[in-house]
């Protein structure tokens, strides 16, 4: 026997023993049969899930549920669902599931996003409370975000063709500076663009069936010299490249603090006095975290800001009515302005229902058997929400296609439409830790934005304005695929404005 016929002899063992010691699935909610063995492997879309879920839901409910290789999984298709399980469960609701090649080669079980549920991963959530639990504690990073987010405003009418690139470099200046103290030296910054690769590899790796070793973990150990490992190579690259995304902001963020002239910053802060090994291991990785975390997630809605202002003109106009109105048009917008102009608050709101950063988040893992809605969960269960099906569910917001901010402006007569809030950042205790840090740098990218600059649609040869199309990338990170716009300088005042911007 050679070794090819002995490495389908031990991917036949792990199939068949996955498949014996399931406990039977009749319990679990309804959903698509599939085929023996592989269940619905071919079902499940590599892009869009949450479009072919939000068909399925049609036909067997808003809990339903499918299986990958003797793995179950159950879609929630309703926010009911979700906050019943994911919320008031939570306890048993919040791990995640073991990805061998993104978690364990990579690295990416150590970082938050896939860190199972446990001590580590209370510490690490511990961390971020202590630093950006709520409004007040963002509050000493509001300056940061609103220089850098000036930076970005000089000269952008000249700069659309690279809009998405310089979207890209103003959350990533932000959060490093945020994160580390760091000031992004510009295109060529070694760091900034280690976190972005890392970030593209992340997005890679996590999605399912890229990996053969993720169905079969065996497959890890197998020589990279053995024939079709060649992955293992790549794998090796994205390993290196993790932990310097991980360790060069660090230990520069080190080197300033003993020099004492580090910056305020998440880092610094939690560095404070004296740590233990673990200890100063989690506040790297906390840090890493944050970083990782925040700079594609941000980028996706300003993008999406952009996108909306280019198809709806007329919402454009309202916002900076309400600017000139209220701020004028002597200085720009601050995030401590944010109670002050309801309406571009709704407008960031309206941005996070339109196009969800997450469409489906990430998968919840459940630790221990549990009954739910007559449906029987077996300890191992992967639950998804479907967060883009709840923010576009007509029950919850009217005509949910629509662009629209006023659904969430309450009026006499006139409730205000459920805050997107609820889901679009997660559930339970793998809620976001970010939340309030996202929010500063989404409104101050929208004020900013609007007070000086309007968004227009790109004109054809014959001079006549283009629609753009409403189309998202397919991905874990859903971000608006490439569109045209303009961006003209609003007034003589408003170029005065940015010309008095010295930074």
């Amino acid at each position: 026997m050679n070794s090819v016929d002995i490495l389908l002899l031990l991917l036949g063992i792990v199939i068949v023993v996955r498949l014996v010691r399931r406990r039977p699935l009749d319990s679990l909610p309804p959903g698509p049969e599939g085929l023996p063995l592989i269940g619905s492997a071919l079902d499940v879309p590599r892009t869009h899930q949450w479009l072919t879920f939000a068909t399925w839901s049609e036909k067997w409910g808003d809990i339903m549920s499918f299986t990958m290789l003797g793995q179950p999984f159950v879609i929630l298709n309703s926010p009911q669902h979700a906050l019943d399980m994911l919320e008031k469960k939570s306890a048993i609701y919040s791990s995640r599931a073991p990805i061998p090649v993104a978690g364990d080669m990579i690295g990416w079980s150590e970082a938050m996003i896939l860190q199972p549920y446990g001590p580590r991963m209370r510490e690490l959530r511990k961390l971020f409370s202590q630093v950006m639990g709520n409004t007040k504690r963002v509050e000493r990073f509001q300056h940061l975000v609103e220089e850098e987010t000036m930076r970005f405003l000089i000269n952008l009418g000249e700069r659309t063709d690279s809009l998405v690139h310089d979207i890209k470099k103003l959350t990533g200046s932000i959060i490093v500076m945020i994160a580390y103290g760091y000031r992004s030296s510009g295109d060529d910054d070694v760091i900034i663009k280690t976190v972005d690769k890392a970030m593209e590899d992340f997005s890679e790796v996590s999605r399912p069936g890229v990996f053969m070793a993720d169905i079969f973990p065996i497959l890890r150990h197998v020589p990279e010299w053995f024939p079709g490992a060649g992955w293992k190579k790549g794998v090796k690259e994205q390993r290196k490249t993790f932990l310097e995304m991980v360790e060069l902001p660090y230990k520069w963020v080190r080197g300033q603090m003993a020099v004492g002239t580090a910056l305020p910053s998440f880092a610094s802060a939690l560095l404070e006095g004296d740590h233990d090994a673990e200890q100063e291991y989690i506040i790297k990785m906390a840090s890493a975290s944050l970083y990782a975390a925040g700079a594609d997630t941000t980028v996706s809605s300003i993008t999406s800001f952009f996108l909306a202002m280019t198809c709806y003109p007329e919402v454009q106009r309202k916002a900076q009515a309400e600017i000139d109105t209220v701020i004028g048009q002597e200085r720009l917008p601050s995030i401590a302005d944010k109670d002050l102009l309801p309406y571009c608050y709704a407008l960031m709101l309206e941005i996070l229902r339109w196009l969800p950063v997450a469409p489906m988040g990430f998968p919840h893992q459940l630790i221990e058997d549990d009954f739910h809605a007559s449906y029987f969960l077996p300890k191992g269960t992967l639950v998804m929400v479907n967060i883009w099906k709840i923010l576009h569910d007509p029950a919850l917001y009217s005509d949910p296609t629509t662009f629209n901010p006023d659904r969430f402006i309450s009026s006499p007569g006139k409730e205000a439409e459920r805050d997107p809030r609820e889901f679009a950042f997660g559930f339970g205790r793998r809620k976001c830790p970010g939340i309030f840090f996202a929010e500063a740098s989404i409104f101050a990218a929208i004020t900013q934005t609007l007070a000086v600059y309007n968004i227009l649609r790109p004109v054809d040869t014959n001079g006549n304005p283009v629609q753009p199309s409403v189309e998202v990338t397919g991905t874990l990170i859903s971000h608006p695929a490439p569109f045209q716009c303009k961006i003209a300088v609003r007034s003589e005042r408003a170029q005065a404005l940015l010309d008095s911007i010295h930074l």
